[in-house]
């Protein structure tokens, strides 16, 4: 028998619920349920990027557990930088991502396509700035322990983790729709992806959608309790760096910007191709994992897809976005409004043509 829906209706109950979803920051723009840009520096996306760094400007850029920074220390590309980096904070979950921005203690993120459409749902302007396309599963659906679930259809009536502002979450949506479910059928219980192992680990959910990276960990833990996962072909299109338009409508700011997306993408090749050697400097010494559960993740790992056009991944914010407001999450808006699209060529121009898509 179908559940009931842990989302209620607007109102009072509506906004704590959203609260606990997105984090203390979102109550800021939750307070009119805005779709419009929230007021600032005005970005002009038409005009010409500034053609040189000035000297003095330095960026905040986000290394979630130290992966950016020492990726680019690796590639030797951290010399390269014509600017200076004023810190490189360990901020990851896209509820964080924004409360950051909204602090400027963050002058550019790496997340996935959600966190921007939350970000314009709650009023805040920000804008996507380099893509990277990810055409295999970066999350799998994992069981608690002791679970004959089976299939995405059999989650019906089943507890889900569920964190709205995070890509795990459209995700899961995503794999309800392909099956046939409403989110409706089940029971959301909104969590944040940082309580999902622990809310498996104690059964208060029957499935949590988890990083690749985090699954060979759990199963070594509970596999022989039963746990198991249930993969599926659903993807999360957007790997993005995305940054608040009053960064990008500062000229300094913005040609930082545009001289470090070219650097992020060798990174990102860099990785893909010195597999061995990121396993053992990251994973193993930095996350303390074995050597064979690095290999494990590495070999579910995206090859890095450089898009030359964004035409499909604005068609693919705009599907997310009328997801979302199909279930009353956002309010429905056009997606491209989500895109800076003077920063669209750098990425790709900056990889051989194996790596551009």
């Amino acid at each position: 028998m179908p559940s009931s829906r842990t989302t209620p209706a607007p109102g009072p109950n509506r906004r704590l619920f959203m609260q606990a979803l997105l984090g203390t920051g979102a109550a800021l723009g939750l307070s009119a349920c805005a779709t419009a840009a929230a007021s600032g520096p005005a970005l002009s996306t038409t005009a010409a990027l500034p053609s040189s760094v000035p000297a003095g400007t330095s960026l905040k850029i986000a290394s979630y557990l130290g992966a950016q920074q020492l990726q680019l220390q690796l590639a030797g590309l951290l010399d390269n930088l014509p600017f200076s980096v004023a810190g490189w904070p360990s901020i990851g979950a896209g509820p964080d991502v924004i409360n950051a921005f909204r602090a400027r203690s963050l002058d550019l993120g790496n997340n996935a396509g959600i966190p921007p459409i939350q970000a314009r749902y709650q009023g805040y302007d920000a804008r996507i700035v380099a893509l990277d396309l990810t055409r295999k599963p970066t999350y799998v659906f994992a069981t608690k322990p002791h679970s004959d679930i089976q299939a995405v259809d059999q989650f019906a009536g089943r507890k889900l983790a569920f964190s709205q502002g995070q890509a795990q979450g459209v995700v899961l949506l995503r794999a309800l729709k392909q099956a046939g479910l409403k989110d409706s059928d089940v029971t959301l219980v909104p969590l944040t992806s940082n309580q999902f192992l622990t809310a498996l680990e104690a059964g208060q959910v029957d499935i949590a959608p988890l990083a690749v990276s985090q699954v060979p960990a759990y199963l070594n833990r509970y596999g022989s309790d039963g746990a198991h996962t249930i993969t599926t072909d659903v993807v999360d299109l957007l790997n993005l760096l995305w940054a608040p338009a009053s960064v990008l409508a500062d000229p300094g700011k913005a040609a930082a910007i545009a001289a470090f997306i070219p650097i992020w993408a060798k990174g990102l090749v860099w990785v893909y191709e010195h597999p061995d050697a990121w396993n053992e400097d990251y994973y193993v010494k930095t996350q303390n994992i074995s050597p064979a559960q690095a290999k494990q993740v590495t070999a579910l790992s995206n090859k890095p897809l450089l898009p030359t056009s964004w035409a499909e991944a604005i068609a693919w914010e705009q599907e997310t976005v009328d997801l979302l407001a199909a279930g009353g999450f956002v309010k429905s808006f056009k997606a491209d409004v989500l895109f800076d699209r003077r920063f669209e060529h750098l990425a790709a121009a900056a990889v051989p043509a194996q790596y551009r898509s």
